[in-house]
């Protein structure tokens, strides 16, 4: 079992940046890919990133590739994704999931998720 709290999340003008970062507990956090999603108002859940157990091997949607990056650090069961250039449409919940298997993009593949943090991007 893993629970996952995200933070990070808040207000920021287009072209800002923010730093979400996803907490887990377990002990076996540094077993699990870690994904991230969005969701934005009235539109399907999106794919983001995600990263593997070792945070050797990343993969990014082409819409943030370039602009957010996937991080993690297992000895304090984090999963970090920085967000730079934000933009209107960057506007959404944003959430971490966690999944046993690489590379993992279809958020009905992961087994456990974090109840999301809010990102406003004003124009």
């Amino acid at each position: 079992q893993v629970q996952l709290v995200e933070s990070g999340g808040g207000l920021v003008q287009a072209g800002g940046s923010l730093r979400l970062s996803c907490a887990a507990s377990g002990r076996t956090f540094s077993s699990y890919t870690m994904g991230w999603f969005r969701q934005a108002a009235g539109k399907e859940r999106e794919f983001l990133a995600t990263i593997d157990w070792s945070g050797g091997r990343t993969y990014y949607a082409d819409s943030v590739k370039g602009r957010f990056t996937i991080s993690r650090d297992n000895a304090k069961n984090t999963v970090y994704l920085q967000m730079n250039s934000l933009k209107p449409e960057d506007t959404a919940v944003y959430s971490c999931a966690a999944d046993t298997s690489w590379p993992t993009t279809l958020a009905s593949y992961y087994d456990y998720w974090g109840q999301g943090t809010q990102v406003t991007v004003s124009s």
